[in-house]
């Protein structure tokens, strides 16, 4: 299925971008969440349209996302989790924690944007995630977490 897309996309193109992809990715993700349209004669010409209005809009976002991004850089969260007396976890700490913790410190960050390269975190101490806050602005953040005695 060939759609227009209306917001950049990691792997797949940027705004106006008119890409062949599966008919599932398509009608499943990106129509429903507004990132595409179908590449119909009528969609093409709406989009020219609009073109200058998208931009300014995809512009407005990645401003945000820079602003929030300088004030989040060398932002480090602290957490305190149950933890055996070997350092390791009864759990651990997930994305949801650190989106959860930024939240209380004032930063809109959703769980998805929360990106753990190793996965959850199991053992106290320090460690660094990324928040992706758009496509193209990604920012490193460190996490501490402390061990608290069951």
């Amino acid at each position: 299925m060939q759609i227009i897309l209306l917001d950049k996309v990691v792997n797949l193109g940027a705004l106006g971008d008119i890409v062949k992809v599966k008919d599932g990715y398509a009608r499943n993700f990106l129509i429903p969440s507004g990132r595409a349209r179908r590449a119909t004669e009528a969609n093409k010409a709406e989009f020219a349209a609009r073109r200058a209005e998208l931009e300014k809009v995809a512009a407005n976002k990645l401003a945000e996302a820079q602003a929030l991004a300088e004030k989040l850089s060398g932002t480090t969260i602290k957490l305190t989790q149950k933890a055996g007396v070997d350092g390791r976890l009864f759990g651990s700490v997930t994305n949801h924690d650190i989106a959860e913790e930024l939240d209380k410190q004032g930063y809109k960050v959703v769980k998805s944007q929360v990106r753990m390269p190793n996965g959850p975190i199991k053992i106290i101490g320090d460690s660094t995630v990324s928040v992706a806050l758009h496509t193209d602005v990604t920012v490193e953040i460190g996490v501490t977490v402390y061990g608290e005695t069951a």
